[in-house]
């Protein structure tokens, strides 16, 4: 799968999750790409959809905490608006 696919098909996963959560992605699209690039990257490189704003740690067990979507990303959600990686806004 190409670079641009693999972004797509991460770009229209992130836009459902984010719809049936009843919020949106970044509105500003520079941004979003930025973060959908990570994201897409992170696939590619270590197999899964890692958060670009967060460090790995190389342990998988751990590293499991920021697939996106983080275990962090209602709470930041909820209580800042968005998440850390500015990916999903309420």
């Amino acid at each position: 799968m190409s670079d641009a696919d693999l972004e797509k098909e991460i770009l229209e996963w992130a836009g459902d999750y984010a719809k049936k959560n009843g919020w949106v992605l970044n509105p500003d699209d520079k941004k979003l790409e930025i973060v959908i690039r990570g994201l897409a990257r992170n696939k590619s490189k270590f197999g899964e959809k890692y958060c670009p704003c967060r460090l790995r740690s190389g342990d998988k067990e751990k590293d499991a905490a920021i697939i996106c979507p983080c275990v962090y990303h209602r709470d930041e959600v909820e209580k800042d608006g968005s998440c850390h990686c500015n990916l999903y806004y309420k």
